[in-house]
């Protein structure tokens, strides 16, 4: 990761000092080593501050809208799952393509502080992969983890290391993990308890809400110009709840609003403060989805349209009628 770093602060500064891009969107250094934050960079002086590592979680796409929006050209580095929403936000005629330098960057799978934390190592230093080890240096001596056993959830089921969008890629592609198991298993669980069982699980889910609107804000799919949970005319306006059927509504109507859209890149669940599942409400719908339409994949292009959205005559005819006609 030193490597790409190196290559990352290189091409930021030859964009910025050519004029190429009035801006650039990677990632600065946080308060800890494990918490680097997405960041705006003007000049090439700035770019030494660029870091890289395997904190480097968050999808930049979405603030791509801000800079579409004042017409400011902007380079942003992508991993290979990233690229996904920027097809989507392209798609959804959020951000002008003409306006975004797409820069593929290598990545072989982020790490989970707390699982890192959760696996026994306290008083954490510094943290280095090496191969499928993660090394972590504690205040106490070094403690050696498998890397696929902290990696970050939505890493774990990667959807390879391929760019869906990239004007210009950096370095050799990274091998990435390789999921075999079922992306779908969490939701066949939920879909075989029992009615009153599902409503619990969820109730008990979504009442850990405390309406942050994290999932909503680092959403490429969520882009509304003003979300009804906004609106000062909306019933549901605010972030107090009145009673828990509203507490349950932001979630269940976000889900609909994304659903066939929402490309699964995780980041709702992953900054979520409350560890709300939300990822399997998104994949709920998009099991759904393939089941009803065939194998879909948002973001996977910035073009072929969500299958809720593109009429066929052999379109699959979902049987909703009450039996006996009532």
């Amino acid at each position: 990761m030193r490597e790409i770093k190196k290559l990352m602060q290189d091409k930021a500064a030859e964009l910025l000092a050519s004029g190429a891009v009035d801006r650039v969107l990677a990632w600065r250094s946080g308060e800890f080593f494990y918490d680097n934050a997405p960041a705006f960079f003007a000049t090439a002086e700035e770019c030494p501050e660029i870091v890289y590592d395997e904190f480097c979680p968050a999808n930049l796409c979405k603030y791509l809208i801000q800079t579409s929006r004042k017409g400011l050209k902007t380079a942003v580095f992508l991993k290979p799952c990233d690229t996904y929403g920027v097809n989507q936000l392209l798609k959804d005629n959020r951000i002008q393509r003409e306006l975004v330098h797409a820069v593929g960057t290598p990545c072989s799978g982020m790490l989970d502080i707390k699982k890192i934390k959760a696996a026994g190592a306290k008083a954490i230093v510094k943290v280095e992969t090496e191969g499928d080890k993660v090394v972590v240096t504690t205040a106490l001596g070094e403690v050696t983890l498998n890397k696929a056993d902290v990696l970050l959830d939505k890493c774990i089921m990667c959807k390879g290391n391929e760019y869906k969008i990239a004007d210009e890629e950096l370095g050799e592609k990274l091998a990435t993990p390789e999921f075999k198991g079922d992306k779908f298993a969490g939701v066949k669980a939920i879909e075989a308890m029992s009615d009153k069982e599902r409503f619990a699980f969820w109730q008990q889910e979504l009442s850990k809400c405390i309406r942050c609107n994290a999932c909503r804000d680092i959403c490429p799919a969520c882009t509304c110009e003003q979300c009804i949970f906004d609106h000062p005319q909306s019933p549901v306006a605010g972030k107090a709840y009145a009673d828990p059927v509203e507490e349950q509504l932001f979630h269940i109507i976000r889900a609909y609003h994304v659903a066939g859209r929402c490309v699964g890149c995780g980041e709702c669940a992953r900054v979520c403060p409350q560890g709300v599942k939300l990822g399997l409400l998104n994949m709920k719908f998009m099991k759904d989805i393939n089941t009803f339409f065939g194998p879909y994949q948002a973001g996977a292009d910035a073009t072929t349209p969500a299958p809720q959205v593109d009429y066929k005559l052999d379109d699959n005819e979902v049987d909703v009628a009450v039996k006996g006609g009532k």
